[in-house]
């Protein structure tokens, strides 16, 4: 990682330059953080952040000015396409089918600079109600746990457990809660605990101190939950999901790095559905700030850290600890 001067972008045709107020630091920024020699190598220096928020400060040749303009808030999908395949035009442009999709902060500068370069498609309305690190955390972290409970279905009036008590598992507890369900956390962080049972959750279990799957039973009356959503990325916590779930649950799978193991013979008269979720879509991005903002959530509060641009090194190194909440660049 390094801070270096790169000049101002200019928007050609269909792109627009947003001045960025605010932009999110995700547990998969770690993953370039953290990169080995080789993994550098192969990749081009790219401007890390794909959780952006800011005002639009200059629009390109071709971009409609009836959708947005100058001084406009904004939010971004962190992801761009051709366009034109069913994929891009559903709003899923992360799987976009006519080639490798964009990602701003992987193979497209992203939103850690004062502007930031975006395809015109990419950038969606901010509610004025919403402050600028709600929104960065909508554009990944807290609409990441927005799209693993758009497939997980209806929870209202169900129990529903999550494990992993990050910045994504927090934004699950706090979504689903305001959806209607049980929620029942895990994590080993006593401080995540606290915070989750701010946001809602009836259930808190410690998975140093007791067993999980017992625990979540107890929880439960014996039955098991309806639905589960693993977001630490942890193999151990994956299979522990699978066990707590009730006949016909539902287990979404959103945290990186884990492996699952799936007993065929155990799992069959169960009729369990496992799934993953990647991220949202622009159109469940839209969803989750109009229903953060008509319930009043408190997104901000997963914040722990705001860091100036300057201060960069002092917050990866801080952040690669995975001890507090949320953070973000603020400008």
């Amino acid at each position: 990682m390094a801070l270096v001067d790169l000049p101002d972008p200019t928007p050609a045709t269909g792109q627009v330059v947003v001045r960025v107020t605010a932009s999110g630091l995700c547990g998969s920024d770690l993953h370039y953080y953290r990169a080995d020699a080789a993994m550098e190598a192969a990749g081009a220096p790219c401007v890390a952040g794909h959780e952006p928020a800011g005002v639009i400060e200059a629009l390109g040749q071709g971009v409609d000015p009836s959708r947005f303009g100058p001084g406009d808030r904004v939010m971004i999908h962190h992801y761009a396409g051709c366009g034109a395949c069913q994929s891009c035009r559903s709003g899923w442009t992360q799987m976009c089918t006519a080639g490798p999709a964009i990602v701003y902060g992987k193979n497209a500068h992203g939103a850690h600079a004062p502007y930031m370069l975006v395809q015109a498609d990419s950038v969606l309305p901010l509610p004025e109600s919403l402050s600028f690190v709600a929104g960065a955390a909508i554009g990944c972290g807290t609409g990441t746990a927005w799209g693993a409970l758009e497939r997980i279905g209806e929870v209202g009036g169900r129990d529903l457990v999550v494990l992993g008590q990050g910045p994504v598992g927090l934004s699950v507890t706090m979504l689903a809660t305001a959806r209607g369900a049980r929620v029942i956390t895990v994590d080993p962080a006593p401080n995540r605990l606290a915070q989750a049972a701010r946001f809602g959750a009836v259930g808190l279990v410690d998975p140093d101190t007791v067993d999980v799957v017992s625990a979540i039973r107890d929880l439960t009356d014996g039955v098991g939950a309806y639905a589960a959503v693993e977001s630490s990325g942890a193999s151990a916590a994956a299979d522990a999901a699978l066990s707590v779930l009730a006949p016909w649950g539902r287990l979404c799978l959103v945290g990186l790095g884990g492996a699952v193991s799936i007993d065929v013979r155990r799992m069959l008269p169960r009729q369990v559905t496992v799934m993953t979720s990647w991220s949202m879509s622009s159109v469940q991005q839209l969803a989750c700030a109009a229903f953060i903002a008509r319930n009043e959530l408190p997104v901000d509060d997963l914040f722990t850290h705001r860091w100036c641009l300057d201060q960069a090194e002092r917050a990866y190194a801080e952040f690669d600890q995975q001890s507090g909440g949320k953070a973000a660049f603020v400008f």
